[in-house]
C-alpha cells in the first residue's frame, strides 16, 4: 500500500501544470546560493589557514621577548669581561663558556625566525628604532644611528623589540647661518 501512496503522489506532481520559467528561476536561485556557500567555505578555509600560519610563526613571540633579556645579560657579561684583562685560565674558560652560551641561544632564536636588527650607522627609522638620546659625532651623518644602547629584534617580518639608539644630531652649522660668512660678505 505504501507503494500506491507514492505512485499517486508522483501522478499528482506530473499532472500539475509547472511553469518552465519558474523552474528556471528557482534553479538559478539555488545555483547562486550554492556558489555563494562554496565561496564562503573557501574564504573561511583560507582565513583559517592564514590564521594557523600566523599562529605557528608568531606564537613564540612572548617567549622570545623574554629570552631577549637573557641575550642582553650575556652580551653585557661578555662586554664587561672583554674590557678587563683575563687573569687566569679559569677566567678565559668562563668567558668562552658565556660566549658559547650566547651563540647557542642566538642560533636557537634564529631557527624560530628571531633576528637582530643591525642599527649602527644606518639612517634612523622610527619603525625599527627607539631614539633615547642625541649625540654629537662629526664622523657620522646627522640622522643616523650613532650608538646602539639595546639591540632590537624582528620575528619573521614583524618587530619584536625596537632597537634603543642614540641618533647623531644635526650639526650646528647646518642649523644656523654661518655668521662668519655673512660678516665677510658685508665688509667693503
Amino acid at each position: 500500500m505504501a507503494q500506491g501512496v507514492h505512485h499517486a503522489e508522483d501522478e499528482r506532481i506530473a499532472t500539475e501544470a509547472v511553469d518552465p520559467a519558474t523552474l528556471l528561476a528557482e534553479n538559478q536561485s539555488l545555483r547562486d546560493r550554492l556558489m555563494r556557500a562554496l565561496a564562503d567555505a573557501e574564504n573561511t578555509r583560507r582565513r583559517t589557514e592564514r590564521s594557523l600560519d600566523e599562529m605557528r610563526q608568531y606564537s613564540i613571540a612572548n617567549f622570545a621577548r623574554e629570552m631577549l633579556s637573557v641575550v642582553d645579560n650575556l652580551r653585557r657579561a661578555i662586554d664587561t669581561a672583554e674590557r678587563n684583562p683575563v687573569k687566569s685560565v679559569e677566567d678565559a674558560a668562563l668567558l668562552e663558556g658565556v660566549r658559547s652560551t650566547e651563540r647557542m641561544l642566538t642560533q636557537a632564536l634564529e631557527r624560530f625566525g628571531v633576528r637582530k636588527i643591525e642599527a649602527l650607522g644606518v639612517p634612523f627609522d622610527p619603525a625599527l628604532h627607539e631614539a633615547v638620546m642625541e649625540i654629537d659625532d662629526p664622523k657620522r651623518e646627522p640622522g643616523t644611528v650613532g650608538e646602539v644602547i639595546e639591540d632590537g629584534y624582528m620575528i619573521h617580518d614583524r618587530l619584536l623589540r625596537p632597537a634603543r639608539v642614540a641618533v647623531v644630531k644635526r650639526r650646528a652649522e647646518a642649523l644656523a647661518p654661518d655668521n662668519e660668512t655673512q660678516q665677510h660678505n658685508h665688509q667693503p
